[in-house]
C-alpha cells in the first residue's frame, strides 16, 4: 500500500487484481516523507531497475513493540511493521489518523472474482508440479483470502471506504482517471508483475463446474451484487 503525501491519496491494495504493478507504478510520484510499503524481492528489483523508491517509512517505533515483538526481533531478526501489504481501510485509518484519511483520495482494484480465483490457484500452485484439482481447490478455503485481501481491505465495520474502486478489466481506463484527478503529470506505465504464473491462458470459465461457480458466487455475493459481476 501507499500513501502519498504530495499527491494526497492512499493505494489501498487488493490481492491478484495488479495491485503490485499498479504499486510499482505509483511509487514514482512519491516523495521520501511518503508510506510504501515491502513487495516481494523480485518486484522489488523491478522497482529499482525502473529508477523508482522503494519501501520506506513503514516500520514500528520502538514504543510500539509489545514483548512478544521484542523476541521476535531478538530470534529472528524481524522488525515489526506498522504498515504492510494488503492492510486493511480501518488499520491504515487508526494509523495516519482521521484527518489525513478525510482529506486524502482512497483508491483500489477490484476484479471479477470467479476470475480472480482462477489467478489465485495459478499464483498458489506455482512452484506445484502437480497441482490439486481445482474444484478441490474451489471447495476449501483457500480463495476466502481474496475477501479477505479485497472487499475487507477497503471496507470498515462492512461499509465500501474507498473513493473509488476501478476495475480490473478496464484497468487503463480508469488508471487513466485517477491520474486525471490526482494531477499525476505522467500516465501510469505498469510493469509486469507475477503475471508469468498463469501460463494458460484458457478463459477462467473453462475451470469451472456448475457446482465450483455456484460456490465463488457465494462466496462472493458482496462484491458480485456490488460491482455486478457475472459468470
Amino acid at each position: 500500500m501507499i500513501v502519498c503525501h504530495q499527491y494526497r491519496f492512499i493505494f489501498l491494495k487488493t490481492n491478484k487484481t495488479a495491485g503490485t504493478s499498479v504499486e510499482i507504478a505509483l511509487s514514482r510520484f512519491c516523495g521520501p516523507g511518503d508510506i510504501i510499503t515491502p513487495i516481494s524481492p523480485a518486484d522489488e528489483k523491478t522497482r529499482q531497475e525502473l529508477g523508482y523508491r522503494g519501501p520506506q517509512n513503514y516500520l514500528a517505533t520502538w514504543y510500539e513493540y509489545n514483548p512478544r515483538d521484542i523476541l521476535r526481533y531478538l530470534r529472528k531478526g524481524r522488525k515489526k511493521r506498522r504498515f504492510y501489504n494488503h492492510i486493511p481501510a480501518k488499520m491504515i485509518k487508526a494509523r495516519i489518523g482521521n484527518e489525513t484519511w478525510k482529506n486524502y483520495f482512497k483508491f483500489c482494484i477490484e476484479r471479477n472474482p470467479w476470475d480472480k480465483a482462477v489467478s489465485l490457484y495459478h499464483w498458489k500452485y506455482k512452484k506445484t508440479t502437480k497441482p490439486p484439482p481445482f474444484t478441490e481447490y474451489i471447495q476449501s478455503d483457500i480463495p476466502y483470502r481474496l475477501k479477505q485481501h479485497g472487499i475487507d481491505v477497503y471496507s470498515i465495520d462492512g461499509k465500501i471506504v474507498a473513493d473509488k474502486i476501478c476495475k480490473y478489466e478496464n484497468l487503463e481506463e480508469e488508471l487513466e482517471e485517477v491520474r486525471s484527478l490526482l494531477r499525476l503529470p505522467d500516465k501510469l506505465e505498469l510493469p509486469k508483475a507475477k503475471s508469468q504464473f498463469r501460463k494458460k491462458r484458457k478463459n477462467y470459465r473453462d475451470y469451472y463446474s456448475e457446482a465450483d461457480k455456484n460456490c465463488v458466487a457465494e462466496m462472493f455475493a458482496d462484491e458480485i451484487e456490488h460491482f455486478n459481476y457475472n459468470f
